[in-house]
C-alpha cells in the first residue's frame, strides 16, 4: 500500500494508478491514530492531521472551502500523509442526512479524492473512524479509500509487548510476571502519543521513526502509574508502622487526610526526606494486582467484553458439562495448531438447555474465565427494538464487538425470545432477527475465534435452523441435580460450611439427600441457604433485644446456622420446578 510513496515509478511502469486512501476502523482506543501516524513516521514524511469536526464551518460554503484548502495544501507539501481522524463526522451517509450542507460536504470530499487520482502528487489519505457503518458507501469504493484495515483490542501477546515497552524505564522488582499482568488486563487498549514532533506550516507534523517505539497503551499506562502509586503508598505505610514521621501524623487533624495519609504526609512535610524512603523501593507484581481494581479498561466502559469473575470453584457439580465445554471452547484457544491441522479451526457453537436455575449461565462464565478469554453476556430481549432494522443492527454490533475482542465468548441467555420458530403466521420483524442470527453464525464473514454459547429452557420453540451443524450444533442438557450433585452444590454455596457458618448439628450430605429438596435446582438450594441464614440472624437479633445486651457484649460474628434454621427455611422455600415441568424436562433430556 505504501510502495508508491517511496517508488512511484513501479506503478508508472505497470500503467496502473496507485492506491490513494486507507480507511482504519475499530473500537475507540485500539490504535487508529497510532497507525496513521506510524505510516508517516515509517516513510519519514510530513503528517497533516485533522479531526473531522474541524472541517465544518458555520457559513454556507465554508466547509467545502476548508476541505479544498486541506487537499491543496497536502498537494503542495507532497509527498505527505493526510490523516483525517473521526471522518464519520463529515462523511455520513447522504440518504440519512437531514441538511443540504452535510450532503455537500460529502460530495466535496468525494471530488477531492477523485482529483488525487488525476494528479501525480504523492498524497496518501488515511481516514479513521469507529463507526464505519455510517460512512457514505461512495467513499469506500475503489479509487477513494481503496483499502480498509480493521483494528482490534490488543490480545494477550500484544498487551505483553506494550507492557515491556512501558516498563522499560520503571524500577521493577525481579518477580514481575508480565504474562500474568497481560492475562489479567483484557479490554485494555492502545492510544497514541505524539513525541519528538516538529510543527511546520498548516498544522503539519514531521515524525521521525525513532519516536514510534514510545507509543503507549493508554489503559496500560494508567495501570503502570497506579501500580507505582501503590508501591509508594506501601513504602510510606511501612515506614509509618516502624514509627517514622509520627510527629507529622499527629499534626494531620483534617479528617480527609485519613483517606490519603501517605500522600498528605508528603504535602505537609516542609523538607520531606522521601528519597531515602524510596531508595530501595521496587514495583512488585502485587502492586499491579491492586492497581487492577482501580483502573477500568476502556473496552469495558465502551460496552466491550471482559473476562468474567466466576470460576469453577463457584460452580457445584456439572463435571461432565465442564469437560464438554472445555473441548468445545478451551481446546481451540489453547491448542490452535492441533485443531487447525485436523481442519477444526471453525469456532464451535454450544446450546445449553434445561430447567431454570440449574447453572447454565454460570457454566458459560466459568469456561470463559478458565480460558482467560473475553465474555459478552446478552439477554435475548435486550436486542429487540420496536423500530424496523434496529434489532438486526443490534445483533450485528454484538458480533462485531466480539470479533474486535476475540478470542471471545458470546453468551445468549433466553435465546428462545430472540430466535423463535419461523412460520407464515409470524411477523416479518421476528423472521428478520432470526435470519440475521443465522447470517452471523455461519455467514460470509468468518467468526474466527468467536465462540457462541446459548441457553434456554424452551428448545422446542427455537427455530430448527439455529441448531443445525455448523451453528449451535452441540446441545448439552443441564438438568435438575442429583443427590450427589446437591451435596457438591451445598458445599460450594456454603464454602464447605464456613460461609455462612454451619452448626455441627447440620450435615450437608444428609441435608442434600433430604426428600424435601429432591427437586431443588442450584438456585433453589442457594435460596434455601440464604433463608436459613436470615432465620439465624432473626433469632440472634430477637434474643439480643429481649435480653438487652450492651453493644460490646454482642457476638454477631459467631452466629451459626442450625438444623432448626434449615427446617424453618424449608417451610418458605419450595422447588421452582413443578412435577409437570419436571416430567417435561426429563422428556427433553431423552431427546437431546
Amino acid at each position: 500500500l505504501l510502495l508508491h510513496m517511496v517508488h512511484p515509478e513501479v506503478y508508472t511502469a505497470l500503467g496502473v494508478s496507485p492506491p490513494r486512501g486507507i480507511l482504519l476502523h475499530g473500537p475507540p482506543g485500539c490504535g487508529k491514530s497510532l497507525l496513521g501516524g506510524a505510516i508517516a513516521g515509517q516513510l519519514n514524511l510530513p503528517l497533516l492531521r485533522l479531526v473531522g469536526p474541524e472541517l465544518v464551518g458555520g457559513v454556507s460554503g465554508e466547509s467545502e472551502k476548508r476541505i479544498r484548502d486541506v487537499f491543496d495544501t497536502a498537494k503542495l507539501n507532497a509527498p505527505c500523509v493526510l490523516f483525517l481522524d473521526e471522518i464519520d463526522a463529515v462523511a455520513q451517509r447522504r440518504e440519512n442526512s437531514s441538511k443540504d450542507m452535510e450532503r455537500r460536504i460529502v460530495a466535496q470530499l468525494l471530488s477531492c479524492l477523485d482529483d488525487l487520482n488525476k494528479d501525480t502528487a504523492q498524497v496518501m489519505v488515511v481516514g479513521a473512524t469507529n463507526r464505519p457503518d455510517v460512512i457514505d458507501p461512495a467513499l469506500r469504493r475503489s479509487g477513494r479509500f481503496d483499502r480498509e484495515i480493521s483494528l482490534r483490542i490488543p490480545d494477550e501477546n500484544a498487551r505483553r509487548a506494550i507492557l515491556l515497552v512501558l516498563c522499560k524505564e520503571m524500577k521493577l522488582a525481579d518477580d514481575i510476571n508480565y504474562e500474568l499482568i497481560a492475562r489479567l488486563t483484557p479490554g485494555y487498549v492502545v492510544s497514541f502519543t505524539y513525541c519528538t514532533v516538529t510543527k511546520i506550516e498548516f498544522s503539519f507534523f514531521r515524525i521521525s521513526n525513532e519516536c514510534f517505539p514510545s507509543f503507549v497503551g493508554a489503559d496500560i499506562l494508567s495501570l503502570c502509574r497506579e501500580a507505582s502509586m501503590q508501591a509508594v503508598s506501601r513504602a510510606l505505610n511501612h515506614d509509618n508502622v516502624k514509627g517514622k514521621n509520627l510527629n507529622t501524623i499527629l499534626l494531620l487533624h483534617n479528617a480527609t487526610d485519613l483517606f490519603c495519609l501517605p500522600y498528605a504526609m508528603l504535602l505537609r512535610l516542609v523538607n520531606p526526606k522521601i528519597l531515602s524512603q524510596l531508595d530501595g523501593l521496587f514495583i512488585e507484581t502485587g502492586d499491579f494486582e491492586v492497581a487492577l481494581n482501580n483502573v477500568q479498561p476502556s473496552a469495558k466502559r465502551e460496552g466491550f467484553a471482559t473476562v468474567p469473575d466466576i470460576t469453577w470453584d463457584d460452580v457445584g457439580a456439572l463435571q461432565n458439562m465442564r469437560e464438554e465445554l472445555s473441548i468445545a471452547i478451551l481446546g481451540p484457544v489453547r491448542n490452535p495448531v492441533a485443531f487447525a491441522s485436523l481442519g477444526l479451526s471453525r469456532a464451535t457453537g454450544v446450546m445449553l438447555v434445561g430447567p431454570p436455575g440449574c447453572g447454565k449461565t454460570m457454566l458459560a462464565k466459568a469456561i470463559a474465565n478458565e480460558s482467560g478469554i473475553n465474555f459478552i453476556s446478552v439477554k435475548g430481549p435486550e436486542l429487540l427494538n420496536m423500530y424496523v432494522g434496529e434489532s438486526e443492527r443490534a445483533v450485528r454490533q454484538c458480533f462485531e464487538r466480539a470479533r474486535n475482542s476475540s478470542p471471545c465468548v458470546i453468551f445468549f441467555d433466553e435465546i428462545d425470545s430472540l430466535c423463535p420458530r419461523r412460520s407464515s403466521m409470524e411477523s416479518g420483524a421476528s423472521a428478520r432477527v432470526v435470519n440475521q442470527m443465522l447470517t452471523e453464525l455461519d455467514g460470509l464473514e468468518s467468526r474466527k475465534q468467536v465462540f457462541v454459547v446459548a441457553a434456554t429452557n424452551r428448545p422446542d420453540i427455537i427455530d430448527p435452523a439455529i441448531l443445525r451443524p455448523g451453528r449451535l450444533d452441540k446441545v448439552l442438557y443441564v438438568g435438575i441435580p442429583t443427590a450427589d450433585d446437591r451435596v457438591q452444590i451445598l458445599n460450594t454455596i456454603t464454602k464447605n460450611g464456613s460461609k455462612p457458618s454451619i452448626s455441627d448439628d447440620v450435615n450437608l450430605s444428609d441435608l442434600a439427600k433430604d426428600d424435601r429438596c429432591s427437586a431443588f435446582t442450584g438456585a433453589d438450594l442457594s435460596a434455601l441457604v440464604r433463608e436459613a441464614a436470615l432465620d439465624a440472624i432473626r433469632q440472634s437479633i430477637s434474643h439480643e433485644w429481649s435480653v438487652v445486651l450492651p453493644q460490646n457484649d454482642r457476638n454477631d460474628a459467631n452466629i451459626k446456622v442450625t438444623s432448626r434454621n434449615f427446617d424453618a427455611a424449608f417451610n418458605k422455600v419450595k422447588s421452582s420446578i413443578s412435577e409437570q415441568d419436571r416430567l417435561m424436562y426429563e422428556e427433553m433430556r431423552d431427546k437431546f
